[in-house]
C-alpha cells in the first residue's frame, strides 16, 4: 500500500513515498481503518529527527492521528462495525493508506466533521480539553492567555477557553494569523514579533495578569508570560514548538503562588481512561452541537508530504496541517 516511510532519521527530505508498504494485519481487538485524512503534529517532526520520547524502530510510517472508514473488525470487536466512520491516535503509523489499530485507541468520528477536521482532533482538543478541565481547572470568567494561537493546539485553546467561559487573549506571529483568532472568538489579540511582550501583557491584562496560561511554544516566550501570570495563576506546559526548552527562575512561582503544571495527555489517557472516555464524550457533544469546530486551511495531499512537514517546521500553520489520501 502507499505510505510515507522514514528509513533514516532527518528533516522532511529524507522522508520517502512508497507503494509497496506491507498492509497492516489486525488481531482479535483491532480494527481496520481506510485513511481519509491524517493530522500532522510536532511530535511527528521531532519523531523523524529522532528527537521524541517515544522513537519507533527503523524503518517507520510517521504519523499518531487520522480518520477514516473501518474496514475491518477483529472477532472480539465490540465497539465497532464495518463501515462506520472512525478517528484513531497512536505513536506513528497514519500516514498510509490504511491502519490498524485496538478498538479502545480509535473513537466514533463527529458526523458534524468533515475527515479532514476529524483527522486532527484528537492530539490537539483531547489534550486541550485535559489540560484545561483537569488540570488547569479553568473557571468561566478567568483570564486565558494563548501562545502560538492560530496552530492546531493554540487553536482548539481559543475556542474551548471560549466555550468555557474564560476571557481569551490569542498570541501569534503575523496579524494574518490573529485574524485567524479573532474568527474563533478570542477577545483581545497580540502579534509578539518584535515587540516587548512582558509589557504588552502587563498592558493588555490591566496590571491583573492571567489566571491561566497555555504554552506550546516555549522558548522565548515563556518567562515574560510567566511574569505576567496572576496570583494563584497556572502555567500548562503543553510543548516547546518554538525549539528550546526554557530555562524557568522558579522565585516567579513562588511570588505569584502560581502553579507549573506538566499536561501529557498520551500517558493521561492510559493511567485514567474513564475520565478520558468522559471527556472525549464531553467534546463529541460539543463537536456535534457546532459550538466548537476544527480550523483546517493547510491540507496536502500525500505526495505533497515534505511541503506539510516544512509547513508545521517553519511554523506556518493557521490551525491543523492535514495530510489527505
Amino acid at each position: 500500500m502507499k505510505a510515507v516511510v522514514c528509513r533514516e532519521l532527518g528533516m522532511a527530505d529524507k522522508l520517502a513515498l512508497v507503494t509497496d508498504w506491507p498492509e497492516p494485519e489486525i488481531g482479535d481487538h483491532d480494527v481496520l481503518i481506510e485513511v481519509k485524512a491524517a493530522g500532522l503534529n510536532f511530535p511527528d517532526v521531532l519523531t523523524i529527527q529522532g528527537k521524541y520520547q517515544y522513537q519507533p524502530e527503523l524503518p517507520f510510517v510517521p504519523g499518531g492521528e487520522c480518520a477514516g472508514v473501518v474496514t475491518a473488525v477483529g472477532e472480539k470487536v465490540s465497539r465497532f462495525n464495518v463501515g462506520d466512520e472512525a478517528i484513531s491516535m497512536g505513536a506513528s503509523g497514519a500516514f498510509c493508506e490504511k491502519v490498524s489499530v485496538n478498538e479502545f485507541a480509535a473513537f466514533p468520528k463527529p458526523k458534524a466533521l468533515s475527515f479532514e477536521q476529524a483527522a486532527g482532533i484528537s492530539i490537539t482538543y483531547f489534550t486541550t480539553y485535559h489540560a484545561f478541565k483537569q488540570r488547569a481547572h479553568l473557571r468561566e470568567g478567568e483570564r486565558l492567555l494563548v501562545l502560538g494561537a492560530a496552530g492546531g493546539v493554540g487553536t482548539s485553546a481559543v475556542e474551548l477557553g471560549k466555550v468555557m467561559g474564560a476571557h481569551v487573549t490569542a498570541c501569534a506571529s503575523t496579524d494574518e494569523k490573529l485574524d485567524i483568532c479573532k474568527q474563533i472568538g478570542a477577545d483581545d489579540v497580540i502579534n509578539y514579533s518584535n515587540i516587548d511582550l512582558k509589557a504588552k501583557l502587563k498592558e493588555v491584562s490591566g496590571g491583573k495578569g492571567f489566571d491561566v496560561i497555555y504554552d506550546p511554544v516555549g522558548g522565548d516566550y515563556a518567562e515574560p508570560a510567566i511574569r505576567n501570570l496572576a496570583w494563584n495563576g497556572r502555567y500548562l506546559v503543553i510543548g516547546f514548538a518554538s525549539g528550546p526548552i526554557p530555562s524557568i527562575p522558579l522565585n516567579l512561582a513562588l511570588l505569584k503562588g502560581a502553579a507549573l503544571v506538566g499536561v501529557f495527555w498520551g500517558r493521561f489517557s492510559g493511567e485514567e481512561p474513564e475520565v478520558n472516555m468522559q471527556n472525549i464524550a464531553e467534546l463529541s457533544v460539543w463537536f456535534e452541537g457546532g459550538k466548537i469546530s476544527p480550523v483546517v486551511t493547510d491540507c496536502f495531499p500525500i505526495q505533497q508530504y515534505e511541503d506539510a512537514f516544512n509547513c508545521m517546521i517553519e511554523r506556518r500553520a493557521r490551525g491543523k496541517v492535514i495530510i489527505t489520501m
